[in-house]
């Protein structure tokens, strides 16, 4: 009887630990959701840099992993798109379908091209793992869809448009950008390293 009755005690304290963790994680995802703010948020994406554990995503997403350099992984919506200690960029995707524009350039599409390696495609996207190279200017290239950038490298890029225009931006680890589409132009490494995830939304 006296054993029995221990079993029982056991149980119910494991169920009230299960419990009281559960709640805890609970509120950190509620703190989570009222404290932190997207890096980009806009019709197509919202956008987080996170070394924390995620709630369920509302969408289905992209991660980017900083600490595994050119790699990315989809996810379902309702999945959790991170893990604590891990920095992560994490794009929902959200649903509002995004039409590539014709191209009428005369100029090749951005992708696919020399340095830039596919890492997945589906109905929503398709990501690039993109480096570029000293001397190796890309070819002239239309950008026919928005894209998500994420850094993974220090330096700077010039970009020149067809009518000559030249522009230098400078680059940093983990920054992320959105661009839209509708870009014409070339792109060469002006210092430093570049190398980037790039998520074209279809």
């Amino acid at each position: 009887m006296q054993t029995r009755v221990s079993i029982q005690m056991g149980f119910v304290a494991a169920l009230a630990k299960g419990f009281a963790m559960l709640c805890m994680l609970t509120g950190s995802f509620a703190a989570f959701a009222q404290s932190a703010e997207p890096i980009v948020e806009n019709e197509h994406v919202t956008v987080w840099d996170t070394s924390a554990l995620l709630p369920p995503s509302a969408h289905d997403f992209i991660a980017v992993s900083l600490s595994r350099k050119g790699t990315a992984r989809f996810g379902h919506q309702g999945e959790i798109p991170g893990k604590t200690g891990s920095r992560t960029i994490v794009i929902e995707l959200k649903d509002l379908p995004v039409t590539p524009l014709a191209n009428e350039t005369g100029y090749p599409l951005a992708f696919p091209r020399k340095h830039a390696k596919k890492l997945l495609e589906n109905a929503q996207v398709v990501v690039w793992d993109c480096v570029w190279h000293p001397g190796e200017p890309t070819p002239m290239h239309f950008h026919d869809k928005d894209a998500v950038v994420v850094f993974e490298a220090n330096g700077a890029l010039r970009a020149t448009t067809p009518d000559g225009k030249s522009e230098v931006a400078e680059i940093k680890f983990g920054e992320v950008r959105f661009n839209p589409r509708g870009r014409t132009h070339t792109e060469v490494l002006s210092s430093g390293e570049a190398h980037a995830v790039i998520t074209e939304l279809k």
